[in-house]
């Protein structure tokens, strides 16, 4: 038989179609292998996908509490600012007050002061009176300095006058 024998060829021709099977067998093997490994990755990305969603619908619901728990904060804050003014506000009214008090109890040590001075100074006066008049009757100083002390082992009972309050008078009975 030759090699250009219609057999031989038909037989080579067989061959190479098989061949030719062979190997898309083998393509057809590979591309079922690459496409099981796609699915694979892609049912990877999908869980990947809807855990992400998942966690994307979990922080959309921690965002609103959130932003619900720093409004109620705002309004807290706002109340709080509003209390702090009042708060403030009776501060200085009663700081006022208090001024207002000091004030008055100055003033009103500022007339005491006056009087005891006009007490002080009517009191010289009258020493002087009394002394005029002792010096004028030759009378001895009562106000010589020299003080008796009582001694302190037996004190005596004193009979203490009844005084009226606010008659401004007084009684000699």
């Amino acid at each position: 038989m030759t090699p250009y024998d219609p057999r031989t060829r038909a037989a080579a021709a067989l061959r190479m179609k098989q061949i030719a099977l062979d190997n898309q067998g083998r393509m057809i093997r590979r591309l079922r292998a690459q496409l099981a490994i796609e699915r694979r990755g892609l049912a990877t990305i999908k869980k990947e996908l809807e855990d992400t969603q998942v966690a994307l619908e979990a922080s959309h619901k921690v965002i609103a509490g959130l932003t619900e728990i720093g409004l109620s904060i705002s309004k807290k804050i706002e109340k709080m600012k509003v209390k702090k003014q009042i708060a403030k506000a009776n501060h200085v009214e009663c700081h006022q007050k208090f001024q207002a008090r000091i004030h008055e109890a100055e003033d009103s040590m500022q007339a005491q002061h006056l009087i005891i001075e006009a007490l002080v100074d009517e009191k010289d006066s009258l020493l002087q009176t009394i002394q005029g008049f002792q010096e004028a009757n030759n009378a001895p100083d009562p106000f010589d300095g020299e003080w008796e002390e009582e001694s302190e082992e037996e004190p005596e009972e004193e009979e203490i006058e009844d005084i009226p309050l606010g008659a401004g008078e007084i009684d000699d009975e």
